[in-house]
């Protein structure tokens, strides 16, 4: 099955759950690794803290995330 995340997960919890989100989140040029307010932000807080498109850097984490799962 694949992997989703509701609107509402941080993108702490995304990068603990799913390491391979932490590739995509510092190719968009994103601190998120090691900052503290990680654990507060969504992914569309944080899209909007770094001036990305929340729909690209969605597409990108779930393929990532999705990449090494059966389906």
């Amino acid at each position: 099955m694949k992997r989703k995340f509701s609107d509402d997960t941080t993108m702490d919890e995304i990068m603990r759950k799913a390491p391979a989100a932490i590739r995509i989140v510092l190719q968009h040029g994103m601190l998120c690794v090691g900052c503290p307010i990680a654990s507060f932000h969504t992914i569309s807080d944080a899209a909007r803290e770094h001036d990305l498109s929340e729909e690209s850097l969605r597409c990108d984490l779930l393929a990532a995330i999705n990449a090494g799962e059966p389906d």
